[in-house]
């Protein structure tokens, strides 16, 4: 075939798309499991670093059965089903879901002689996907830890919520009230009136995304008071 010929770049371009394409395939095929091994290894180390427990990643897949004893999925009425695999629970879909259809997990981590509770979080900023983990202390209410990310929130505004300083601020919150009534925690403007024991700061320019993180938290954490109400009447 005549290489000045259009026909012979018409193939020649044709068979380079194959061939990328093909390696880009095989590429992807091959680094998936690494990338599943990644995401796994994340997610265990942002549910430990919710009670105090800072390690790396590799650490953390080491370390988890350590300190997570359960990891429940549960029904809407607080009871445990057990055919669902709690950690393999995608919140993605699950919120899609009505609340009556969605499984709940949760990951129960002792301490130190201390039993926590951790909450999986997931909900929308002001462009995209937020989550992370909230950790409860053993009365069910004081706030432990808690650790926040995003997906694409505006870069010093919004994505300041997976920062230490913000998610600092939890730590001692409790989510419910004298009454024991639930009442989550709220992100308020500096200045705003508020009780300090719901409240904390929101981050100054990333209003929306601070009402996004109250309402995952206050959305969320109210779907586990049935199962908080079973353990107290067990």
């Amino acid at each position: 075939m005549d290489r000045n010929s259009n026909m012979y770049t018409f193939v020649f371009a044709i068979v380079m798309v194959i061939v990328v394409a093909a390696a880009l395939a095989f590429t992807a095929t091959t680094l998936k499991p690494l990338q599943a091994e990644n995401v796994r290894q994340e997610k265990m180390q942002n549910i430990l670093s919710t009670i105090g427990i800072n390690i790396t990643r590799k650490e953390a897949s080491e370390q988890f059965s350590q300190f997570v004893k359960q990891e429940l999925a549960l029904n809407s009425d607080g009871t445990v089903n057990e055919q669902v695999d709690a950690f393999k629970i995608e919140l993605m879909k699950e919120t899609k879901k009505s609340a009556g259809e969605q499984a709940f997990p949760l990951y129960i981590a002792q301490k130190e002689g201390k039993t926590f509770y951790i909450i999986p979080l997931f909900g929308a900023g002001l462009w995209k996907e937020i989550w992370g983990y909230i950790a409860l202390d053993e009365d069910k209410n004081t706030i432990v830890g808690a650790s926040f990310d995003h997906a694409g929130e505006t870069a010093g505004l919004g994505a300041e919520i997976n920062q230490s300083w913000y998610e600092d601020q939890y730590i001692g919150k409790t989510i419910l009230d004298d009454d024991n009534n639930f009442v989550s925690v709220v992100a308020v403007k500096a200045g705003a009136i508020a009780d300090p024991k719901h409240s904390v700061d929101a981050i100054s320019g990333g209003t929306i995304t601070s009402d996004g993180v109250s309402l995952m938290i206050e959305e969320r954490l109210g779907n586990y008071l049935p199962y908080f109400k079973n353990l107290k009447n067990q």
